[in-house]
């Protein structure tokens, strides 16, 4: 099963938006994760929806952060674009006439529930703007070693980060 890549591609956004590109098109931010302009307008709907972002339409619109990213959690944005699976594994879909089967399920399915709110609570205890220091921290350490062409904060120049 491939992983779900909207949080992580959205966080990228968010970052990218509020260092780099404001306001940001739905090209732009295609361009950054590699995506479809449509796919990229469903995923930020859904941050809007959440007050996390607020779009304006016309020359000189697009995509702008509504409120700064100390005020946006991982789980914020988690819950803004569905609130994916968060594990691939877990018990069977179709309940099972076997006994060793409905313990196994059973088991599984508990500990995953415990592990997701394990989870979700250290998402609300992580700031975005936690993740943007993160990369600022990482850009000062790789623009002291020479650098890349990201590193010079040109966001335009490649969008791998």
């Amino acid at each position: 099963m491939p992983r779900d890549l909207r949080l992580s591609r959205m966080l990228h956004v968010l970052i990218h938006m509020d260092r780099h590109v404001a306001p940001a098109t739905s090209e732009q931010i295609s361009r950054m994760i590699s995506t479809n302009p449509v796919v990229v307008r469903r995923m930020m709907g859904g941050l809007r929806e959440r007050g996390i972002v607020t779009s304006e339409k016309g020359h000189g619109g697009g995509w702008r952060l509504a409120r700064p990213l100390t005020e946006v959690t991982l789980r914020d944005v988690y819950e803004a674009v569905g609130a994916p699976s968060l594990f691939n594994i877990g018990p069977g879909a179709d309940p099972s006439e076997c006994l060793v089967e409905r313990a196994v399920d059973a088991r599984l399915e508990r500990s995953l529930q415990e592990a997701e709110a394990r989870l979700l609570a250290q998402f609300a205890d992580v700031r975005v703007e936690d993740l943007a220091r993160d990369f600022e921290g990482r850009l000062t350490e790789q623009s002291g070693s020479g650098g890349g062409p990201h590193a010079a904060g040109n966001p335009d120049t490649s969008y791998d980060t």
